[in-house]
């Protein structure tokens, strides 16, 4: 079965909007899920609840908003599925691409896949603005030198893992908000995962969240959190058993 993490932030009309012709798309490819939906502390009188309800899915909340990564962290740790993927809540990329790193974990063997905006075959970066793109670049550019061994895009929000590694990953991660990402792939690397970058295709945009400077000082400062808890051994392997 495959999971599908939704972290919502007063999200509830995006999500009643995308969800039933992205669940039809499963169905219709025979493709055994769960979609979970984490609302991270909106305060929406149980609009995001009732569209979980009304669409069949798992929903999981936080009572106070904690950030995109705690949200994702808490749906892949509470996820059934034998491959575990998050994406985000206007679920951005074309349907087809979850087949695609559904098959990649599934019979190709990889360990984990993420979506590459940057490779030739993908079309979100001619669909954005040029300083979401500038921005974008400059912080590739530092995580693929320092944190990731030249894996360039790790902020595309479409990635997909075997659940053991989801289990390793996120049982020791501890980035709540954006460079959430970076700190995944930077722990898959040092483990020696194998990762497989995947072309995306931009399909919509409905999710206006990403606040290019007042995010980009926070991922920042992430970051060189990152780097300590790696000088700390914060990130040393915790024996399933002791998962809650």
């Amino acid at each position: 079965m495959l999971s599908i993490i939704l972290p919502s932030y007063k999200g509830a009309s995006i999500l009643q909007k995308q969800l039933p012709s992205f669940i039809q798309f499963l169905d219709d490819h025979n493709l055994k899920h769960e979609i979970i939906i984490v609302n991270d502390g909106s305060c929406d009188g149980d609009k995001t609840k009732q569209v979980a309800n009304d669409n069949s899915c798992v929903y999981i909340e936080n009572k106070t908003n904690l950030g995109k990564g705690a949200g994702v962290r808490k749906g892949a740790l509470a996820a059934k599925g034998d491959y575990i993927c998050f994406t985000d809540v206007d679920i951005p990329f074309a349907f087809d691409d979850y087949i695609e790193f559904y098959d990649h974990l599934k019979t190709r063997g990889f360990d984990i896949v993420v979506g590459d905006r940057t490779l030739p075959e993908s079309t979100y970066f001619t669909k954005i603005s040029t300083t979401r793109k500038l921005g974008s670049d400059l912080f590739s550019a530092i995580v693929s030198h320092f944190f990731t061994d030249g894996l360039h895009d790790t902020q595309c929000g479409m990635k997909a893992f075997r659940r053991d590694v989801v289990m390793d990953l996120f049982s020791v991660a501890r980035v709540n908000r954006f460079a959430f990402d970076v700190e995944l792939i930077s722990i898959a690397v040092k483990r020696n995962y194998s990762i497989k970058r995947l072309p995306v295709t931009f399909r919509c945009n409905d999710s206006k969240s990403v606040k290019v400077i007042q995010h980009g000082i926070g991922m920042l400062f992430d970051l060189v959190r990152i780097q300590w808890n790696h000088f700390a051994g914060k990130y040393k392997k915790i024996k399933i058993s002791q998962i809650s």
